[in-house]
C-alpha cells in the first residue's frame, strides 16, 4: 500500500480544478488595433493556455468558456454540465508576426483529436475539443484540420474534433489564469498524472506540444 500512496496523491491532484477559492471572472481586455483572436477548446484550459502563452506574436492566452448561451458562466456551473460550454482559451495575436494557420496547426498538436469524450483524464462535455472560427478563419481552420488528420495517418480515421462557427468567449475566474506559471508543481502533477505528454507523443511524435 505504501508504494501506491504517491501514485494516489498524483492522481488526486491531476484533475483540472482550482486549488484556490473561486474568484470573479477575470476581465477580458479589448483587442488592440492590428491584433486578432483565436479560440480553441482543448480540454483543460490550463494546458491550452500554457501551449500558446509566450509564443512569439501572441499577446495573451486567456482561459475561459465557449459554446454555451448562458451569460457569465462560472466554473462550477460549467463542470456540473448542461450549459453547453467547453473549457477553452482565447489567444490574442499579431497576424504580422504569427499567422492564424500557425496557431491552428499548433493547436492540433496540443490535443488528442481522436477522443470525443474529453481529454486525457478530464472527461465530460466541458472537456470536449473544438475550434471556434470566425467566418474569415473558417477556411483556414478547415484546411489545417484536413492536414492534421492526414498527418495522423491510420489514426486519422478516428479524428473527431470539429470546426465550429465562432461564439462568445467568457473568461474564467482569476484563479485559473496563468495557472501553470503560478503553480508549476501542481501543473506538473496534473500533466504527469494524466499522462498528457505520453499520449500526445504517441499521436504526434516530436511535433507534440505539451
Amino acid at each position: 500500500m505504501s508504494r501506491l500512496l504517491p501514485l494516489i496523491g498524483l492522481i488526486l491532484t491531476a484533475a483540472c480544478s482550482p486549488s484556490e477559492a473561486p474568484a470573479s471572472a477575470a476581465p477580458l481586455e479589448p483587442v488592440p488595433p492590428g491584433y486578432q483572436t483565436a479560440v480553441f477548446a482543448g480540454g483543460c484550459f490550463w494546458s491550452s493556455e500554457k501551449a500558446f502563452d509566450g509564443l512569439r506574436g501572441v499577446r495573451s492566452a486567456v482561459s475561459g468558456f465557449v459554446g454555451g448561451t448562458r451569460p457569465n458562466p462560472t466554473y462550477e456551473q460549467v463542470i456540473r454540465g448542461g450549459t453547453g460550454y467547453r473549457e477553452a482559451v482565447q489567444v490574442t495575436f499579431d497576424p504580422a508576426v504569427v499567422s492564424y494557420r500557425t496557431l491552428v496547426d499548433r493547436y492540433w498538436r496540443t490535443i488528442d483529436p481522436t477522443d470525443q469524450t474529453g481529454q486525457f483524464c478530464d472527461k465530460g462535455p466541458s472537456y470536449v475539443t473544438a475550434v471556434y472560427a470566425t467566418e474569415a478563419q473558417t477556411a483556414t481552420a478547415q484546411a489545417s484540420r484536413t492536414a492534421a488528420q492526414a498527418a495522423l495517418g491510420a489514426k486519422g480515421s478516428r479524428f473527431t474534433t470539429p470546426v465550429y462557427p465562432a461564439m462568445r468567449f467568457w473568461p474564467a475566474g482569476a484563479e485559473h489564469q496563468d495557472y501553470a506559471r503560478r503553480h508549476p508543481a501542481a501543473y506538473e502533477a496534473y500533466r504527469i498524472g494524466c499522462r498528457r505528454s505520453v499520449r500526445l507523443r504517441a499521436l504526434w511524435g516530436d511535433a507534440a506540444v505539451g
